[in-house]
């Protein structure tokens, strides 16, 4: 692990940390590769919860453009970034454990795709969210095409991607793109929190869940007979077997004395 990319897990949620501030976390190649081995490192069966954080005032610009200006072939440089970074993101999007995203300052470009791979995302007040890929004469990248329509609606996305429209917290939370907003000191410690509420969790069924939902190539039909296979399997396992069984010997009163569903 590199210092472009910081990593630490305590009981059991790992923390993956971009860590160029200099460079408002805007990602080149090296930093995409250490952020692949951070989530490799996430993936481990002792995590059971994952908080991604941008170190300094900002989560995330995307793509480092200083970095693609420099490089000898520029086009080469673009495609290799672009296709190490969906890798990346997509292996994030596919941990079988729920991933909480803390975000400042800007998120931008690929950054978007970064925070749409997590599940749960906590926004700083300040917060401003634009795709910028037409400030610099370049489209989306990194999944970002498929996964902002899926999080805002086919028109919304087209708005932001066309217009360079620039999103306030409030309206991102408004247009369903973060999940809450908390003030600027708090966004760390508030994503952390969630990370260690979902980390004391029925670790399988969450990572199930996650991955059901996130499934967004199925028809209605595959999707259904999917999640009887998974909730089959759930069933038979540790985790369901014990929660069911307290469940049932409450006098079917879940957690807080919620009733069943």
């Amino acid at each position: 692990m590199t210092d472009l990319v910081r990593y630490a897990c305590e009981e059991g949620v790992a923390r993956i940390v971009l860590s160029r501030p200099a460079r408002a976390n805007a990602i080149d190649l090296p930093t995409a590769h250490a952020l692949g081995a951070a989530v490799d490192r996430a993936a481990a069966a002792d995590v059971r919860a994952v908080v991604v954080l941008g170190e300094g005032g900002r989560f995330c610009a995307g793509g480092d453009v200083a970095a693609m200006a420099a490089a000898a072939d520029r086009a080469d440089y673009v495609e290799k970034l672009a296709l190490a970074l969906d890798d990346v993101f997509q292996r994030l999007g596919g941990l079988s454990k729920p991933v909480v995203a803390g975000v400042r300052g800007a998120v931008a470009g690929a950054g978007l795709a970064l925070m749409l791979s997590c599940d749960v995302i906590v926004s700083a007040a300040s917060t401003k969210f634009l795709s910028a890929y037409g400030d610099v004469g370049l489209t989306p990248d990194c999944g970002v095409s498929y996964l902002l329509p899926r999080a805002i609606g086919q028109q919304r996305a087209l708005e932001l991607a066309l217009t360079g429209r620039v999103l306030t917290a409030v309206e991102g939370q408004e247009w369903g793109l973060v999940t809450e907003v908390v003030d600027e000191a708090s966004v760390d410690a508030r994503a952390v929190q969630l990370g260690e509420r979902l980390a004391a969790g029925p670790t399988h069924a969450l990572g199930e869940t996650r991955r059901l939902l996130r499934s967004g190539q199925l028809t209605r039909e595959q999707a259904g007979r999917e999640e009887a296979r998974v909730i089959a399997r759930a069933m038979g396992g540790a985790e369901a077997t014990a929660l069911v069984e307290s469940f049932a010997s409450s006098g079917g009163k879940g957690e807080n004395g919620r009733p069943a569903a």
